[in-house]
């Protein structure tokens, strides 16, 4: 029971809701395109591979960070498995690798079911991309050339949280690339680089001192937050265009309703002058960009 829960916390579930805000507008913007190329299986494969992801990222970086000695008694955040013992080394190795197999397994499953056996060189793109991403999200924290030690965090992040769910998952479905629907896709990706970026001002003293050179360890504490700023703006922003372009009618912008608690975020970011308190930050702005994403897929329904 110990041994479970354990597990579970290194899953870091409050994680998941943000993993899923790309696969859930690249999906809904197809339906609303054509409702008849839409298909509920490709949805939940979609859906369970980029969990698959979550869980391996996190699993990777719990390893990673453990065996490097940057998870120690300074670190601020919520104590990782390795680091307290609950799970060791082997364990969470043994773990990586079994989800590194479940997941590729549900990423196949994903390809044949989108494009069966007449478009073998989109099954071979899409086979290759799901390798990519399960190296990227094993290589932040793993490894003497992890990307997350050298400030490309966000950069990755961006890209496979971004573009490549939002992007990839409407191209599933209609195997086309809307330009349009580049505009959400950079959204999505900027509010995921921002509870990494919230993660980073949190643990910037003890990253530093591990040598864990994040953008925040180079940029420094105050232009972390404007850049922190920035990144939301822009996100929302590009949203709005989205709506203006696409077309949407007055009811359709019930997506602003989740506007507000990014604000509030935005004001308590300002406000703040111990990093420690920024940790329920992460959670609020985790669920304030799904929120944005299932009003956003809700508003093109209507």
């Amino acid at each position: 029971m110990l041994k479970a829960k354990a597990w579970l916390s290194a899953a870091r579930l409050r994680t998941l809701p943000l993993s899923v805000s790309g696969i859930l507008v690249g999906s809904f913007y197809a339906y609303s395109l054509q409702k008849e190329i839409f298909n509920w299986d490709i949805f939940a494969l979609a859906l369970l591979t980029t969990l698959g992801l979550q869980v391996l990222s996190n699993f990777a970086n719990d390893y990673g960070d453990g065996i490097k000695g940057t998870d120690n008694e300074n670190r601020i955040g919520p104590q990782r498995a390795v680091q307290s013992g609950s799970i060791t080394v082997g364990e969470m190795k043994n773990g990586i690798i079994l989800t590194s197999i479940l997941t590729l397994a549900a990423s196949v499953m994903l390809i044949y079911v989108s494009f069966g056996k007449e478009n073998f060189a989109y099954s071979l793109f899409f086979f290759f991309l799901g390798l990519a991403a399960i190296a990227s999200a094993i290589k932040y924290t793993v490894g003497s050339s992890a990307y997350g030690y050298r400030g490309l965090g966000d950069f990755f992040v961006f890209i496979f949280f971004g573009l490549v769910s939002v992007l990839g998952c409407s191209f599933l479905y209609t195997k086309s690339v809307d330009a349009l629907l580049v505009l959400p896709a950079i959204s999505v990706g900027l509010l995921s680089v921002a509870v990494l970026n919230l993660n980073n001002m949190r643990d910037q003293v003890s990253d530093a001192m591990a040598g864990k050179n994040t953008l925040v360890v180079k940029m420094g504490p105050a232009k972390a937050k404007i850049y922190h700023y920035t990144i939301i703006i822009t996100a929302l922003l590009l949203t709005l265009l989205f709506a203006i372009l696409y077309g949407f009618k007055p009811i359709q912008y019930i997506f602003c309703a989740a506007y507000v608690p990014f604000f509030i975020h935005i004001k308590t970011v300002t406000a703040n002058k111990i990093p420690r308190d920024l940790d329920p930050e992460l959670k609020k702005v985790a669920l304030s960009t799904f929120l944005l994403s299932v009003l956003l897929s809700i508003a093109l329904q209507l």
